[in-house]
């Protein structure tokens, strides 16, 4: 049986378990234990899991885990969540450098619980006539719709994230509505497999497809279901964009200790 020391973390409802492992502690971790730990009626519940590693020449290694227990590509909010938890652990320098399976970020703190996150830079866009689909570090497949809270979500991104070109690997699946400021955005989330409260690469995604007009410098506020975010870039061409930044709240839920 393994002891495990834990925090729990959320940004604008989307939430995750949380564990330093600087030490090298949790390097066993199993599948089978991560989804445990994520399951919401039989153990901590989260929609994913991250581990604070060490890495040289960074200040610390994000390594996230999907609920079903497997390693994943880029999350955003879980970015943002690891820096406030990098923060709570003691790395106080006003900017951070870490790197994720998707490449090196960096961020920032504002007060106690706001983090800007850059993220990858974009320069693929595939727009077809009825939906954009690009990878903000994760795949996403974004379609505007013009009732977002009257959509089934669950039901339609399981159809888009299944269908026969996406099965294998899985996409993200993102709902888009234009409001009077900014957009509204509903995920359904592979590897949860199921509509998440938010997802950080699935609204950035969906704020870089708003912007489609010319070339400049943008701010665009997100509502999510879990909350606000904010997402600024520099559109650099037609389908290109640079400088890209995920803001919003991360904060410390509660933190205990669970034996498995």
């Amino acid at each position: 049986m393994t002891n495990i020391h834990f925090y729990k973390y959320q940004g604008t409802g989307n939430d995750f378990v949380i564990m330093d492992n600087r030490n090298g502690r949790y390097n066993e971790l199993t599948d089978a234990q991560v989804k445990q730990l994520c399951d919401r009626r039989f153990g901590i519940g989260a929609d994913g899991l991250m581990l604070l590693n060490q890495r040289e020449g960074y200040d610390f290694e994000m390594k996230y885990y999907n609920a079903d227990g497997r390693e994943s590509s880029m999350c955003g909010n879980g970015g943002r969540c690891l820096v406030a938890f990098a923060r709570k652990m003691g790395l106080e320098q006003e900017h951070l450098s870490f790197i994720a399976v998707d490449g090196p970020h960096e961020a920032t703190l504002k007060g106690a619980d706001w983090v800007n996150l850059k993220m990858q830079d974009v320069n693929w866009v595939e727009n077809g006539p009825l939906h954009f689909y690009l990878n903000t570090g994760s795949p996403h497949f974004v379609k505007y719709v013009n009732d977002v809270q009257a959509i089934d979500v669950y039901t339609e991104g399981k159809e888009i994230r299944y269908n026969e070109r996406f099965a294998a690997e899985g996409t993200n699946v993102n709902f888009v509505q234009e409001m009077d400021k900014g957009i509204f955005v509903r995920t359904y989330e592979r590897g949860v497999e199921d509509e998440t409260y938010s997802c950080g690469t699935g609204v950035t995604a969906a704020a870089l497809t708003f912007a489609n007009g010319e070339n400049k410098e943008y701010v665009i506020p997100v509502q999510t279901l879990g909350g606000q975010l904010e997402v600024r870039f520099t559109k650099t061409g037609e389908r290109s964009y640079s400088d890209i930044w995920l803001c919003g709240p991360a904060t410390l839920v509660f933190e205990g200790d669970i034996n498995i």
